[in-house]
C-alpha cells in the first residue's frame, strides 16, 4: 500500500491521474470509488438523510452508513484531511481571485 499511497500522492496532472486510475482499476472499481466521494461530499454538505442520498444517487444505504462512519466515527480521518485540504484550497482561490492588484 505504501508504494501506492506515494504514487498517488505524487500526481499532480489530472489526465495522468485519470489515466493511471484507468489502468489501474476496473470501470466497477471507479465507480465504486466516485460513488464513495460523492457520498462523502453530500454527508459532509449536511442537507440530506441517507434515504435523500439514496434516491438522488442509487447508493445503497449500507455504502452510505459505511462512508458516514468512516467521515464522523473511524479515527483515521482520511475524509476529514480532503475536506480541510480542500476548504484551505478554496479559500486560497477565491483570495487570490479577489484580492486587488498592486499596481507597480
Amino acid at each position: 500500500m505504501k508504494s501506492l499511497e506515494q504514487t498517488l500522492s505524487e500526481i499532480r496532472d489530472k489526465d495522468a491521474m485519470e489515466a493511471f486510475l484507468i489502468d489501474l482499476c476496473t470501470p466497477a472499481e471507479r465507480r465504486a470509488l466516485t460513488e464513495r466521494w460523492i457520498v462523502a461530499q453530500l454527508l459532509e454538505e449536511g442537507e440530506l438523510s441517507y434515504r435523500e442520498i439514496n434516491a438522488k444517487t442509487g447508493v445503497s444505504t449500507t455504502t452510505i452508513g459505511r462512508v458516514a462512519r468512516f467521515l464522523k466515527d473511524e479515527p483515521y480521518g482520511g475524509y476529514r484531511q480532503i475536506f480541510g485540504s480542500l476548504s484551505k484550497s478554496k479559500t486560497q482561490s477565491e483570495l487570490k481571485t479577489k484580492a486587488p492588484k498592486v499596481k507597480s
